[in-house]
């Protein structure tokens, strides 16, 4: 998923951030890069990756339904802070989310279970697509996808770090936005998402009043677009 944002100089920006997004945003998240970083961390056994594994299929069994305010920051290779942001999330499994930044400028991401919707409110516009392989290997789609989903990544490492357990995934599929995605879970909750592209660009998420499987209605997810707004793309 390709954002476009308003800037200083330009009206609009590709920016490689959300969601997964993608502005996940972390999907998701803390201090440590996953590429080109300083950082130590453990080598990976099987039993690890194992563990891993067990703990990510228990979330996708046992989480249906989440809310959760979010911190969003969006870091370069050299650790220059380009952009930080809020919102909140919710997420109905299977294939339903709803991202919504709020500051500093307004932005929804909004899964409806069959199409993705992307609504700049600053620049009037909507971008619509159906779901299709890069959309399920994205990290939004990793919290909120079916059970299926695992199988678009690979577990690659787990360990412990700030009292949390952390899980680094790497997607199958080529192409995709994102080289390598970390959670950091407390108990079977995701607190912390790390996600790094292939420009090593790294994005942060870090999930606040985390409220798991609240009831939630299937319009929450629904989307249509303001009248006025400038829709690109087509729901086929």
């Amino acid at each position: 998923m390709v954002v476009c944002r308003r800037t200083d100089s330009e009206k609009s920006l590709p920016l490689r951030r959300r969601l997964s997004i993608n502005r996940l945003s972390s999907l998701f998240l803390g201090t440590v890069f996953l590429a080109g970083a300083a950082w130590s961390q453990p080598a990976a056994t099987a039993d690890d990756t194992d563990s891993g594994v067990a703990r990510l299929e228990r979330f996708l069994k046992d989480v249906k339904t989440l809310t959760a305010d979010f911190h969003q920051e969006l870091w370069t290779a050299d650790q220059r802070l380009l952009e930080s942001e809020n919102g909140k999330l919710s997420l109905s499994r299977p294939n339903k989310f709803r991202w919504i930044y709020t500051d500093p400028s307004p932005l929804q991401v909004v899964a409806d279970g069959t199409h993705l919707w992307t609504y700049d409110v600053e620049l009037q516009q909507a971008t619509v697509a159906a779901f299709d392989d890069t959309v399920t290997s994205s990290p939004a789609m990793l919290l909120s996808g079916d059970s299926n989903v695992r199988d678009g990544f690979d577990v690659v490492q787990t360990y412990s770090r700030d009292g949390l357990e952390w899980i680094k995934l790497a997607p199958k599929l080529a192409g995709t936005d994102f080289t390598s995605i970390l959670i950091g879970f407390e108990g079977n909750v995701p607190q912390r998402l790390e996600l790094v592209d292939g420009l090593k660009q790294v994005t942060r998420v870090e999930f606040m009043n985390v409220v798991v499987n609240p009831q939630l209605e299937d319009s929450l997810f629904d989307f249509r677009p303001p009248a006025g707004v400038d829709v690109i793309g087509s729901k086929g």
